[in-house]
C-alpha cells in the first residue's frame, strides 16, 4: 500500500471544484465544492461565475481533501490536475492552482484529459481496468465512445456528438417543462412514475446510412419541445411524467444500443459507463439488461464518482506515476479542447539544472517560503 503512489487531483472543467486524494487505486477522499446553485437562476453554467467560484473554493477544498485523507501535503508523489477539455477560464483556475502547489512542494505536475479521467475513475470502484476497455462517456458536453487500451496514453474515439450531447438534452427538456436546472437528476425522477412508451419519440442517428456510432440528440429535444408547445397552444395538460420517461427512454436506447454495438464489433466484452448522465437510473438499468443479453461486462460507478470530482483526475494521476510516464513541464495550460487522443500532456520538461544556475536567488527564497507553508 505505501509503495502506490499517492496523488491529489484538481478538477475544474464546469461548475464544480473537485479535489481527490489517492493511493494507487484506493480513493482516500473525494471533496467537492459546487457552484450549480449560483448557474441555477441562469438556466445553465455561466462560464465567468463558474471560474470565481472555482477560485474562492480551491485552497479551502484541497485544505479540506488533505485533511479527509488523513496526509500531508508534502507527502504527495505528484499532482494532477484537468488540463482540458472544457471551459478554458475555469480549467485556467485548476492549472494554475496546480502548478503553483507543484512547483512550492517540489512535486512532480501531472496535466490529464478530462474524459480519460471518467473511464479511469471506475478503478477505484472496481479495480484495474481490462484492456481493452470500450466507454461511454455521457455528460452535458460530451456523447462519446471511447476504446481505450492503454489509459495513460492509448484512447480512441469511435463516436461522439454532432450536435447536442445527452446531458445538454436533459437540461433543455427540463427547461421547457419548467423543471429547473439541472435537468438530469430532476427527469430522471419525474420519469420514474410516468410511462416511456406513452410517447414514440424519434431516436437519432438510426438510420441505416447514418454514422454507427456517432450521436445526436437536437433531433429529439426539438422534437419534444414541439410536441410540448402543441398540447399548450390546444389547451391541454401536459403529461409531465409521460414525456420525461418516453424522452428518457429514447435517449438511453439510442445511448446503450450504440456501446453494445462497439462492443460486439471491436470484440470487447466490457464496457464501462461514465460521466454525469451515468447516475441516470433507467440508463444503468437498460444498460445491465443489454449488456448480459450480449455476454458483457458492464462497469459503472457509483453516481457520485459519475459527476466531475477530483478523485477521477487523482486516479489519472496515480496511474501515470505507476506506468512512469512523464511530468508536465511548468508551460502546461489549459485546453479548452484538448483531444481525448492525449490523455495526458507532457509538456516541455523542467531544466532543473538549469534553475539552480540562473535562478538561485529565486529558489532560496522558494526554499524558505516552502518550509514555513508544509513544514
Amino acid at each position: 500500500m505505501a509503495d502506490e503512489p499517492l496523488v491529489l487531483g484538481i478538477e475544474t472543467s464546469c461548475d464544480e471544484t473537485g479535489v481527490g486524494v489517492v493511493r494507487g487505486t484506493t480513493l482516500l477522499a473525494d471533496a467537492i465544492a459546487s457552484s450549480v446553485d449560483e448557474h441555477a437562476r441562469f438556466g445553465g453554467v455561466v462560464p465567468e461565475v463558474a471560474s470565481r467560484a472555482h477560485l474562492e473554493a480551491m485552497v479551502p477544498t484541497i485544505e479540506r481533501a488533505l485533511k479527509e485523507a488523513g496526509v500531508s501535503a508534502k507527502d504527495l508523489d505528484g499532482i494532477a490536475v484537468t488540463a482540458g477539455p472544457g471551459l478554458a477560464g475555469a480549467l485556467l483556475v485548476g492549472v494554475s492552482a496546480a502548478k503553483a502547489y507543484a512547483y512550492a512542494l517540489g512535486k512532480p505536475l501531472y496535466g490529464v484529459n478530462h474524459l480519460a479521467s471518467h473511464i479511469c475513475v471506475d478503478q477505484l470502484e472496481h479495480g484495474a481496468l481490462p484492456e481493452p476497455t470500450m466507454a461511454l462517456l455521457v455528460s452535458g458536453g460530451h456523447s462519446s465512445l471511447l476504446l481505450s487500451t492503454d489509459i495513460t496514453s492509448d484512447v480512441r474515439p469511435l463516436g461522439a456528438t454532432i450536435d447536442d450531447a445527452a446531458g445538454e438534452a436533459f437540461d433543455k427538456i427540463a427547461r421547457v417543462l419548467n423543471l429547473g436546472f439541472p435537468g438530469g437528476p430532476v427527469i430522471d425522477r419525474y420519469a420514474r412514475e410516468g410511462d416511456p412508451s406513452a410517447i414514440a419519440f424519434p431516436r437519432g442517428l438510426t438510420g441505416p446510412r447514418d454514422p454507427v456510432y456517432d450521436f445526436s440528440f437536437s433531433g429529439l429535444k426539438t422534437s419534444v419541445a414541439r410536441w410540448i408547445e402543441a398540447k399548450r397552444a390546444a389547451g391541454e395538460e401536459v403529461p409531465v411524467r409521460d414525456v420525461a420517461a418516453s424522452f428518457q427512454e429514447a435517449v438511453v436506447d439510442v445511448l446503450t444500443r450504440k456501446a453494445v454495438r462497439a462492443c460486439r464489433d471491436e470484440g470487447v466484452d466490457h464496457l464501462m459507463i461514465g460521466g454525469g448522465v451515468a447516475a441516470n437510473t433507467r440508463l444503468r438499468a437498460l444498460a445491465q439488461e443489454r449488456c448480459e443479453a450480449a455476454g458483457i461486462r458492464l462497469r459503472v460507478p457509483r453516481p457520485k464518482l459519475c459527476t466531475d470530482n477530483g478523485a477521477m483526475v487523482a486516479a489519472l494521476g496515480a496511474e501515470m506515476v505507476a506506468r512512469g510516464r512523464a511530468a508536465s513541464g511548468w508551460d502546461l495550460s489549459a485546453d479548452s479542447s484538448l483531444p481525448v487522443t492525449e490523455p495526458h500532456v507532457p509538456g516541455r520538461p523542467h531544466d532543473q539544472a538549469h534553475d539552480q544556475a540562473h535562478d538561485h536567488d529565486h529558489d532560496h527564497v522558494h526554499e524558505v517560503s516552502k518550509g514555513n507553508l508544509y513544514s
